[in-house]
């Protein structure tokens, strides 16, 4: 018992863990089942586990530090053994203007280093970032339509880089038109 007592302090002195996680910990390192459920049960009365507050925490942390979306973060705390009752409250606390100013900002941070590709190329990378940060693709479209659009208007008719000397280089000149154009193309190849 005290093998398996401090088998689980070591583990949670590094950083949260639920218990599914500590069980396996356990089983790895041959205690018994018996054992192992008495002392998670005790870790649990006093408060060490508690996995309803580690999936709140996982969600707040994860979204800002990885921008990751509710479907995401889902499919994360089902991997470490959460039940989905405690899933479920941790995602209930995800604000969807939040979510979505946080696909935002990922288009923001990301279109600039897509200057200068083909718009379909484009559009398949931001549209493919958000995907498996664990957007849906009608907001994963709608976010970077949204971001080229605005991009194209404050671009005006030529977008070229500061002046220096050498030859210069501009990239695909896309309009609005031609962005709806390929959204179009892109839902029907999705469908």
């Amino acid at each position: 018992m005290d093998r398996a007592r401090q088998i689980c302090l070591n583990q949670l002195e590094f950083a949260p863990r639920t218990r599914s996680e500590l069980a396996a910990t356990l089983r790895k390192k041959g205690v018994e089942d018996d054992v192992a459920d008495q002392v998670l049960r005790r870790f649990h009365e006093v408060g060490m586990i508690d996995d309803a507050l580690f999936a709140q925490m996982w969600v707040g942390s994860r979204q800002r530090s990885k921008g990751l979306a509710s479907r995401a973060l889902q499919q994360e705390l089902r991997r470490k053994g959460v039940d989905d009752e405690a899933i479920a409250g941790a995602i209930a606390t995800i604000e969807p203007d939040v979510e979505l100013a946080t696909a935002r900002a990922l288009v923001d941070r990301k279109l600039l280093s897509t200057r200068g590709l083909a718009p379909q190329a484009r559009i398949r990378r931001l549209a493919g970032m958000l995907a498996r940060k664990g957007y849906p693709a009608g907001t994963a479209f709608r976010v970077v339509r949204e971001a080229l659009g605005a991009e194209a208007q404050t671009a005006g008719p030529q977008t070229t880089g500061p002046q220096t000397t050498g030859p210069q280089t501009t990239g695909p000149q896309t309009t609005g038109e031609d962005l709806d154009a390929l959204f179009a193309e892109e839902r029907a190849l999705d469908e």
